[in-house]
């Protein structure tokens, strides 16, 4: 007897949390769509765009470049040179000399034709959260671009919706290991509504940067 309740309250509770993930992953993909954009001519101009970090390579003896990273490079690129940013924040983790992506992000961009000037780190970007919040709150910007992939500019819109920020984004080509991502990004999203609800704040702000 009791090995059947036990059987039947697990059933109970994993169905319980596929429905949620469906429902949080239904919510945040409908309400955010039309705040993305793919086309370049189309895209409203803003002041900044926010480059969100991801990690360079995807081997640790640095020789295959990850191709989420690289695209989004692309796509920050394609929209300074096209007029549609003035400045772009590069916002991600940059916890050792030996792992800096905002560095490396920079480097890049500046490889790829965009001044020094017009680029701006955000060495605390550790998460999605925190990137849109410091974006905000030591940044100043009230209205940006975001750029990454579509299922990732989808969470980042979603958070700044719920913060009173105005954005859109740009959505940059895919990975070569879209399946996985696609499945930590619902999970992901999970934990984003957790702290929504929490009201959890960036990890790190310190003193205001003035964008001009």
């Amino acid at each position: 007897m009791f090995g059947r309740i036990f059987k039947r309250t697990v059933i109970i509770v994993l169905l319980l949390l596929i429905a949620l993930v469906w429902i949080v992953n239904y919510v945040v993909s409908s309400s955010t769509q039309k705040q993305l954009y793919y086309d370049l001519a189309s895209i409203p101009k803003n002041k900044v765009g926010l480059l969100l970090g991801t990690a360079k390579y995807n081997d640790k003896g640095r020789n295959i470049v990850n191709l989420y990273y690289q695209n989004r490079i692309d796509a920050a690129v394609a929209l300074y040179m096209a007029g549609k940013i003035d400045y772009i924040i590069v916002s991600g983790d940059s916890n050792t000399v030996y792992y800096n992506e905002p560095m490396l992000m920079k480097n890049d961009l500046i490889a790829r034709g965009v001044p020094a000037k017009k680029i701006f780190m955000d060495n605390a970007g550790f998460r999605t959260l925190d990137s849109i919040l410091r974006c905000r709150d030591i940044f100043g910007q009230e209205k940006f671009t975001i750029i990454s992939q579509a299922f990732h500019d989808q969470r980042a819109i979603y958070i700044a919706n719920h913060k009173g920020i105005n954005t859109i984004a740009y959505c940059a080509k895919d990975g070569d290991t879209v399946w996985f991502s696609y499945l930590r990004e619902k999970f992901a999203r999970v934990k984003m509504i957790y702290d929504l609800i929490q009201n959890t704040q960036a990890q790190y702000y310190g003193d205001k940067v003035e964008i001009k």
